[in-house]
């Protein structure tokens, strides 16, 4: 592992708006020095994404970002971010996205030089990859079609390139529903720690070669969809929040490659990669509660720097259509926040207190999300030897801060969650550090159909 020591060792230190290593974008958003920006997600509402209905889908992407743009203006933005989740269709057919990034990057453009109004585009396609059964993670042909979309889409004005990376959820999910902590932890240190160090060296170069800025990976399709089945009350909300705690060492290997952030809002283990790294990092809460809800609305805005909704649809609302309206409520969001890094530190601090008391007592989730538990975790993840290592320390110590939290009173008991303190503790404490060791005991625990090891490099 590359980070052996925390860029950030003081939870007062690890605050919203501040990073040690800020990004500097090609319109001028400083992102990370003392400001956080709003960044806003969103997508189509239902219709046919085909070549002969790409003037019906430019059209919505054209009116999301200018009636966007004209609210930012309105409330007088600093500046914002846009994320263009690609859609599998967009991502088949690159030619639909890049056309779509152009055609935004065009309003963009017009509004800053018309208004100096700055903005961004975080381009992300998404990972066709796990649409196959057993996924190829290396020799896939939809890699080809993904990385177009990276190359062609920055050069037609994606700024931030990002990816919610799908490596080893083909082991992931099921140990979730199973609650198989081993075969969970097996899925983020060794099958997605191989699979980000192959894709982010692919993505990396095309930043590099695009001049474009490598942002960075989020484990959505692993941490939040434990967080979703342990809001539907399928899993504990004590594996989820170990589960979140898992997914860090896999995600931080994305700037062990050359990933800058800021990273991608919607995986949560954003604070943990601040305070290991430095770099600056986006988050989601309240505002994405038009795609799912979540126990940690404020808190997980404690560190952010950019404060992003997830996906809303295109529709109409009785106040203007959804994106713009969600703007408005983003923007509202960081006025607050920028207001409190202006008045000073102790401002700023006392905001954040405020956002994380508002949280921390009623979730395991939402516990792992305070900075000074996140500084706790973080320091014993950088002393491990290796992926593995790190992530078993990682999960321990949040295992041992969600029982003293228990017990102290400061997480509200719930007598169902409890048992399952010292069942993910001796799984935990069962897995060898040996990776050899460890993939040797799992393959004999794994339906061999499920998985090709060739794809990891096993």
């Amino acid at each position: 592992m590359k980070y052996t020591a925390l860029a950030i060792s003081n939870p007062n230190d690890l605050l919203f708006g501040h990073s040690t290593k800020p990004v500097l974008t090609r319109r001028g958003l400083t992102i990370g020095r003392d400001i956080v920006y709003p960044e806003l997600n969103f997508t189509l509402p239902s219709m046919e994404i085909q070549p002969n209905t790409l003037p019906a889908i430019t059209s919505h992407y054209k009116e999301i970002i200018k009636g966007s743009l004209e609210k930012a203006y309105h409330l007088h933005s600093d500046g914002v971010v846009f994320e263009f989740e690609t859609l599998v269709e967009m991502t088949q057919t690159p030619s639909i996205a890049i056309e779509l990034v152009r055609a935004m990057n065009d309003l963009c453009e017009d509004y800053f030089y018309k208004y100096g109004l700055k903005s961004e585009i975080r381009l992300t396609p998404n990972d066709l990859r796990e649409f196959e059964r057993p996924p190829r993670q290396r020799t896939s042909h939809l890699l080809d079609p993904m990385m177009e979309v990276f190359e062609q889409g920055a050069l037609a004005g994606g700024d931030m390139l990002s990816i919610e990376s799908t490596g080893g959820k083909e082991i992931s999910d099921d140990s979730l529903l199973m609650c198989n902590i081993k075969q969970f932890i097996f899925s983020q240190s060794v099958l997605g720690v191989r699979d980000m160090k192959m894709l982010w060296r692919r993505i990396v170069d095309i930043a590099h070669r695009t001049g474009r800025i490598p942002g960075g990976d989020t484990a959505c399709g692993f941490g939040n969809t434990a967080m979703v089945l342990a809001e539907k009350k399928y899993i504990p909300k004590v594996f989820a929040a170990v589960a979140r705690i898992a997914t860090v060492v896999r995600t931080l290997v994305a700037i062990e490659e050359g990933a800058v952030g800021p990273d991608k809002d919607c995986g949560y283990e954003g604070p943990y990669l601040k305070a290991i790294t430095g770099t600056p990092i986006s988050m989601e809460g309240k505002t994405s509660a038009c795609a799912h809800t979540s126990p940690v609305g404020n808190i997980a805005a404690a560190c952010c720097d950019l404060w992003s909704n997830e996906s809303v649809q295109n529709i109409k609302l009785l106040a203007d259509f959804a994106p713009v309206v969600y703007m408005e409520q983003l923007q509202y969001d960081v006025r607050l926040m920028n207001e409190a890094i202006a008045a000073g530190k102790e401002s700023t601090r006392m905001f954040q207190q405020l956002m994380i008391r508002s949280d921390v007592r009623f979730d395991p989730q939402a516990l792992v999300l305070d900075p000074r538990v996140v500084i706790e975790i973080s320091k014993e993840i950088v002393k491990g030897d290796n992926y593995i290592d790190a992530t078993k320390r990682g999960c321990l110590k949040g295992i041992e801060i969600i029982e003293n939290a228990y017990a102290s009173g400061l997480l509200n008991k719930d007598e169902k969650e409890l048992p399952w303190i010292s069942v993910l503790k001796d799984d935990i404490n069962s897995i060898p550090s040996d990776e050899s060791a460890f993939v040797e005991e799992m393959i004999q625990t794994i339906d061999p159909g499920k998985i090709l090891l060739s794809e990891y490099g096993l």
